[in-house]
């Protein structure tokens, strides 16, 4: 049991950064979006060339992959989502699934199909009693919790983080005193794009890379943002930690490869019965 909570823990920090990602763009823009998996493909294999093809240390090609993506994300906001501001979050939503379609298809036509891996050195796994911690559970930990102490530190303590949660609270507001929201949105976009390659960067180095990637936590990413409190950023984290442990136990009663199920569920159930999440609060459409 020890072990799979050691692993629901992996899973969970690994999905807390695009869950993250994900509830701050809602919370800011009011739109889920759905390009969250294509960002975390596309940082993990600009990570990969970087690391691989050009011979770069892995922390390295992994800060080069986050703001390549942070960058493409704030592209990606002025082509597409900036003419689309006013209109509803189901018009925004359309266009951010052929965002993703897109950025899937131009990794497939440069990577292929073919799973690949970080030139990273392997490192025996550590054990503390009947519990075996690899390295890569180790850096997962690490990274994690630095990003989000360092996106907390932001929200709290900053002017930056004031002028966020003001835009989010109230944008028509926001502008009357000032506030830039031009300038907040492009900063939710690198944060999020930053933040989600990080993710892809993570599960490459847990598993491995390769196009469907993305894809296939997708699921989990949007599960993990509804449970915590999709308009709540930090509390999309607890949803995260939550669906990861919920995932490893389930392995106790279900194939692993069912896990999916389990995500599927909590959505379901949380859509028809508590919206806004277990942490987060009740929000309203201005």
């Amino acid at each position: 049991m020890g072990q799979l909570l050691v692993n629901g823990l992996t899973t969970g920090l690994i999905l807390a950064l695009p869950a993250l990602a994900l509830a701050l763009s809602f919370s800011v823009l009011r739109f889920a979006n759905y390009a969250i998996g294509s960002y975390v493909t596309v940082g993990a294999f600009v990570t990969w060339w970087a690391n691989v093809a050009l011979a770069l240390p892995f922390w390295v090609a992994a800060i080069i992959g986050s703001v390549a993506v942070a960058s493409l994300a704030v592209s990606i906001d002025a082509l597409v989502y900036r003419h689309m501001r006013e209109r509803s979050g189901l018009t925004l939503l359309v266009a951010s699934m052929g965002v993703a379609i897109a950025l899937e298809n131009v990794v497939r036509l440069f990577a292929g199909n073919s799973p690949r891996s970080f030139d990273v050195p392997v490192a025996r796994p550590q054990r503390f009693f009947d519990i075996r911690v690899n390295q890569e559970q180790l850096i997962i930990l690490i990274t994690v919790l630095g990003a989000l102490i360092l996106v907390w530190l932001v929200f709290r303590f900053t002017r930056l983080g004031r002028a966020m949660r003001a835009v989010a609270d109230n944008a028509a507001l926001a502008s009357v005193r000032g506030i830039a929201r031009g300038r907040v949105i492009a900063v939710v976009w690198a944060l999020s794009g930053g933040l989600s390659a990080l993710a892809g960067v993570l599960i490459g180095l847990d598993t491995s890379i390769e196009p469907q990637m993305g894809w296939n936590y997708l699921l989990p990413i949007f599960t993990a943002a509804i449970l915590g409190g999709i308009a709540s950023p930090m509390a999309a984290v607890a949803g995260a930690l939550v669906l990861g442990m919920a995932e490893e136990v389930s392995t106790l009663f279900l194939p692993p490869h069912y896990r999916m199920i389990v995500a599927f569920v909590i959505m379901a159930a949380l859509l028809m019965l508590r919206p806004w999440g277990l942490f987060g609060t009740k929000w309203v459409q201005r």
